[in-house]
């Protein structure tokens, strides 16, 4: 039985073909006003909004209200993304007079990972802020650090509206709002595998049987840019997936079962055998996060294994002749294997999250957000545009570009779909795997090893519940 992210990828699916039939609408959001000014950083200011006791009209002047808002659209490849945000924002203000959003841009690690944690810790977070479900979300619910959105997206009519809240909704409460979904996989170059005579690999002997040809011409089979630990667990977590089903993630965290079990080995084992036959780009250590998805679309390597919220680079200008010569499938399956060999990662794990310290005179300017950012006319947008999967459900779905289409498809003949493993398992932990990933690919450590220091972490995490 298909979950989530799989059955809205059927409907999407289904809809695109209907409706891309019927013709494209205008998908430039001239509606959402642009007036805003900003900076590299996304600031936005509406002006100086003073009260004056009366406006214009006569009536009371509205009460200033301030809301700092951090995002993490910082990088290049994020401007389309930043750009409806800072429309979202625009309209906003100029509908609520007296409101005034301060953005702050900040890189995606070092928020998740130290800013926002050490916020929580001191109890001021922003006022909006994005935020991990699963288990980051937990902790800062835990401690008290988050608004119930509840009662205004019952109020706005929105809550049935999203295609999954499962990782932002705890105790039957919502305290974010995913604003795009996602699925991991594996893109490729066509053309590559085109003059090589190979075939998009369904199992693992498959996929090694091509990457060998791949590698026997020169090319790295897999782009890899291995400097931030949470890139290499991408596709490592599929490859666990594979061995021992995403249940068992759940029951490191009860206590149930051990890292250094024997199923958790083979996994990080298979992934060593990626590492020692060389399919990695050399040096990856060493490259940041873009350089992964520069020489995948430079033709340095076939294949690299990211999210899809790299398709927007993928067919932008910078794919320049790669530009629909990129391809999409799922993981191939493992002989053996625990787990749903026919499942993707898929979900919706990026969203924002509101202080609970707000004021009702910020609440009320909070709801005005989430109405406008919210929208079937944002989230077309944000699938158009940016090619990121709308985390709401669309009845207009025209202009998808085929790259998109194709990434549909293969997550509606998903056998199922899950969530990462850093959504389940405790921070800390998550950072170690990172760590103990890179050892791997430094050929440093053992699989038995690894998995041994991170058994030592997740007792560490479970004493601490």
């Amino acid at each position: 039985m298909k979950k989530g992210l799989t059955y809205a990828a059927t409907m999407l699916l289904s809809l695109s073909f209907v409706l891309t039939a019927c013709g494209s609408k205008d998908e430039t959001g001239n509606n959402a006003s642009t007036n805003a000014s900003s900076n590299n950083t996304g600031n936005i200011n509406a002006g100086d909004n003073q009260e004056t006791g009366t406006d214009n009209a006569g009536e009371p002047a509205a009460k200033d209200v301030t809301l700092t808002l951090r995002h993490t659209q910082i990088k290049e490849t994020s401007k389309v993304r930043l750009k409806i945000l800072q429309d979202v924002v625009a309209k906003t203000e100029q509908e609520n007079a007296g409101l005034t959003f301060k953005l702050e841009g900040i890189d995606e690690v070092v928020n998740r990972d130290q800013k926002l944690k050490a916020e929580m810790a001191a109890g001021n977070p922003p006022d909006i802020f994005e935020v991990f479900g699963g288990a980051d979300l937990n902790l800062y619910v835990k401690a008290g650090r988050m608004l119930d959105l509840t009662p205004i997206i019952d109020e706005l009519g929105l809550k049935d509206k999203f295609a999954s809240l499962d990782e932002f909704t705890i105790d039957g409460k919502v305290y974010g709002l995913p604003f795009g979904g996602y699925s991991e996989g594996v893109f490729y170059n066509k053309k590559i595998f085109t003059d090589l005579g190979l075939s998009v690999p369904t199992t693992w002997d498959e996929l090694l049987k091509d990457a060998d040809a791949i590698k026997a011409k020169g090319i790295t089979p897999f782009a890899l840019a291995a400097k931030d630990g949470w890139v290499n667990g991408m596709l490592w977590n599929t490859v666990m997936e594979r061995h021992v089903g995403i249940a068992a993630f759940d029951k490191l965290v009860t206590g149930e079962m051990k890292w250094t079990d024997p199923d958790f080995v083979a996994g990080f084992t298979s992934y060593a055998e990626l590492v020692n036959k060389d399919y990695f780009t050399k040096g990856s250590l060493g490259l940041a996060y873009a350089e992964q998805g520069a020489k995948f679309l430079k033709g340095d390597a076939a294949m690299v294994f990211t999210g899809t919220w790299d398709a927007n680079r993928f067919t932008g200008d910078e794919a320049g002749d790669l530009k629909g010569s990129i391809g999409y499938f799922s993981f191939p399956s493992i002989p053996g294997g625990k787990g749903d060999q026919t499942s993707i990662n898929a979900s919706y794990s990026n969203g924002f999250g509101f202080s609970s310290k707000l004021s009702d005179d910020q609440k009320a300017m909070v709801k005005a957000f989430i109405k406008n950012f919210f929208s079937e006319e944002v989230q077309k947008r944000t699938l158009v545009e940016d090619k990121v999967l709308p985390s709401m459900k669309l009845s207009d779905l025209s202009g998808i570009d085929p790259l998109i289409s194709e990434v549909l498809q293969v997550m509606a003949h998903a056998s199922s779909s899950w969530k990462a493993f850093d959504a389940i398992v405790q921070p800390s932990v998550g950072a170690d795997v990172g760590v103990g990933l890179q050892e791997l690919i430094g050929k440093v450590k053992s699989p038995q090893q690894v998995a041994e220091k991170i058994q030592a972490s997740q007792d560490k995490a479970n004493a601490q519940k």
